[in-house]
């Protein structure tokens, strides 16, 4: 459903206004090129006129003396071909130009908006993201950039048809009055009839446009859980899913399609129409004597003539409506506030950071009633992640989301260099809570603090270079390993490999066929889960990190490739603070300090040991793990609710 304030504009302007003021914008970005593009236009229609004079004049002095007299006057015959012939050149002279420059006009507005709408997808905050299906953003990319300026086409060409039009009604009207009012009848239908199909057809482009954005996130929900769907053999009911979403869109399509069905014909017989009336009202004026049968042939061409370059101005009017649609689709995106104030202030000082959580508190954003995001018929796609990115043991649903926040007053300081471990029950805020350290989310209340400075207050930037993040669920791009570590940062290959030591995956990566350079396929699916978890955190440590960050980011890892990658932390504990998010004993026992979170509360803090013997609660965490990997005859680590269930 459209916005209230896109009904108030679209009552008050209309949507031609609205149409022509969003084509205005698409202008204002190429000026250059549109000019060259019209021009090209005018050149191809006012050439069109001059054709009709030369038909006229050559009917009346080459082909009606020929007949009259048996024979022609081939010297005569040779000029006049010799000027058509001319005359068509240029014509076809300004239809190259238009066509040309026309064409880079759109695609290079196309091309910008497309990158101004990815960038401001990189510029929103994750919770933005987490409140609009991938589908929807895709279509916001593409499809709505399209439909926005697609009219930008056959604009130039509309443009030398109205020159066309004005300069055709003089010589209509220097011809013949009396034939010049058929033209006089004709245009004004032409415009009424755009105008009462831009108001119908625009609420069934709306639908369309909303409607494609659901489809695409229905799609791309399927193929990313593709392996879930194989796996229990949901394919039936996906594509029956599917094919719901599929069947409104094509209903929608149909209904707009069968009102652009009766405009576009009728665009296309008004202008024979006139040329009827024009060889009817011609002919009698003819016998009458008031013209003669050049003149006709003149007036009846142009009409002719004016046939296509008037249907340019009903493909501008029959897309307005969706560039409409598609342009306040596009600027919901470009205009959504960022949500995230940005300081100015820089850390100072290299070496691990001193991280200080000052009574921070985080509850989740209340979800709309209905679930629709804040894009125009952008519905929220069902089973979304957390805001913060959180993975499924910190997310909650709407309704638990508005009973009671994620963290209360968690404050925990972390000296520059130490290792800290936060552990707990599924459903703590752990992965809220790491997720804050990197700044993906902002605390309701408190603040984090590195080094003594606010994130909020930092400049744009600085978190990103002194905090680095490994979440649990490892994504690599489809492209080479070393491309996945060092994602465009200028650093030498002595430094990725130093970097896949430290996390224990230079082995692996060796062995591959082309080594730092092999292509990993789509989210790295040629890896296992723990070495995409060891390329993930050798991505993180090639940066050198004041603070690294890691929320259970070694969980896929065997637990001695996990245990010589903590020891390898812990022996270079100097060159990073360290928080990683933990489950296992030997994960936990190589920390400083262990923060031990329950429902978003700090239960218990200090060092392994004396948690183990002054916490009972944090006790029976750690041995419920253990033995239930032990009954279960595995080092996996089971869910922490239903060990602890298991053990008591």
């Amino acid at each position: 459903m459209m916005p209230s304030a896109t009904r108030t504009d679209a009552r008050e302007s209309g949507v031609i206004g609205l149409g022509f003021a969003t084509l205005w914008r698409g202008i204002r970005e190429q000026p250059r090129l549109f000019a060259l593009a019209a021009s090209g236009a005018c050149l191809y229609t006012l050439t069109g006129v001059a054709s009709s004079i030369v038909l006229g004049e050559a009917t009346e002095r080459i082909v009606l003396p020929a007949v009259r007299d048996g024979h022609a006057d081939w010297p005569a015959v040779a000029v006049a071909a010799a000027v058509i012939v001319g005359v068509g050149a240029l014509r076809a002279l300004g239809m190259f130009v238009r066509r040309l420059a026309g064409g880079t006009v759109v695609f290079r507005v196309q091309g910008h908006y497309r990158h101004r709408v990815t960038r401001q997808y990189l510029r929103l905050p994750l919770s933005w993201h987490q409140r609009h299906s991938t589908g929807t953003l895709l279509s916001n990319a593409n499809a709505d950039v399209e439909a926005a300026w697609n009219p930008l086409m056959p604009l130039p060409f509309a443009v030398g048809a109205l020159i066309m039009l004005v300069t055709a009604l003089a010589l209509l009207f220097a011809t013949d009055p009396v034939l010049a009012l058929i033209g006089l009848v004709v245009f004004p239908t032409f415009g009424w009839v755009n105008l009462w199909y831009g108001r119908r057809v625009w609420p069934l482009y709306a639908g369309v446009q909303r409607l494609r954005g659901e489809v695409s996130a229905v799609a791309h929900e399927s193929f990313d859980g593709a392996l879930v769907v194989k796996a229990l053999g949901r394919e039936e009911e996906e594509t029956d899913r599917f094919r719901v979403h599929a069947e409104e869109l094509r209903d929608a399509m149909i209904r707009a399609g069968r009102l652009r069905g009766l405009f576009d014909p009728l665009m296309e017989s008004l202008p024979n129409l006139g040329i009827l009336l024009v060889l009817i009202v011609g002919a009698v004026r003819i016998r009458s004597g008031a013209i003669d049968v050049g003149q006709l042939v003149r007036v009846a061409y142009l009409f002719t003539l004016l046939a296509f370059p008037l249907r340019a101005f009903g493909w501008v009017f029959g897309d307005l409506p969706r560039a409409v649609v598609g342009y306040q689709r596009v600027e919901a995106v470009l205009t959504a506030p960022s949500e995230e104030p940005q300081g100015t202030r820089n850390l100072t000082g290299p070496g691990p950071a001193a991280l200080r959580l000052a009574a921070v508190s985080y509850a989740y954003p209340d979800a709309s009633p209905d679930g629709t995001a804040a894009l125009p018929g952008t519905a929220a796609p069902a089973g979304t992640a957390s805001p913060d990115g959180a993975s499924q043991d910190d997310a909650a649903g709407p309704s638990a989301r508005s009973e009671r926040p994620v963290l209360s007053e968690v404050s925990v300081e972390v000296a520059p260099g130490s290792i800290v471990a936060i552990t707990g029950r599924t459903g703590a805020g752990k992965s809220t809570l790491a997720g804050m350290l990197a700044r993906l989310v902002d605390p309701t209340d408190g603040a984090v603090l590195l080094d003594g400075v606010d994130l909020r207050d930092l400049a744009p930037g600085e978190v990103s270079r002194a905090v680095a993040l490994v979440p649990q669920q490892a994504f690599l791009f489809d492209d080479t390993v070393r491309a996945n570590i060092t994602l465009g940062l200028d650093v030498s290959t002595e430094a990725v490999w130093a970097a896949l030591r430290s996390a224990q995956a230079d082995r692996f990566v060796a062995a591959l066929p082309a080594g730092l350079d092999t292509h990993v396929g789509e989210r790295g699916t040629s890896l296992s889960g723990g070495q995409r978890q060891r390329v993930c955190l050798a991505r993180a440590l090639v940066r050198a990190p004041r603070l690294l960050v890691l929320d259970d980011a070694t969980a896929s890892v065997d637990p001695r490739v996990e245990g010589a990658i903590l020891a390898g932390l812990r022996e270079n504990a100097g060159a990073s603070t360290v928080v990683v998010v933990a489950q296992r004993r030997s994960t936990i026992a190589l920390a400083d300090e262990v923060v031990h979170l329950d429902a978003g509360r700090v239960i218990g803090c200090g060092r392994h040991v004396d948690l183990l013997a002054s916490s009972p609660r944090y006790a029976a965490l750690l041995t419920a793990y253990e033995q239930a990997a032990r009954a279960a005859g595995t080092d996996a680590m089971p869910d922490p609710d239903l060990a602890t269930e298991a053990v008591s």
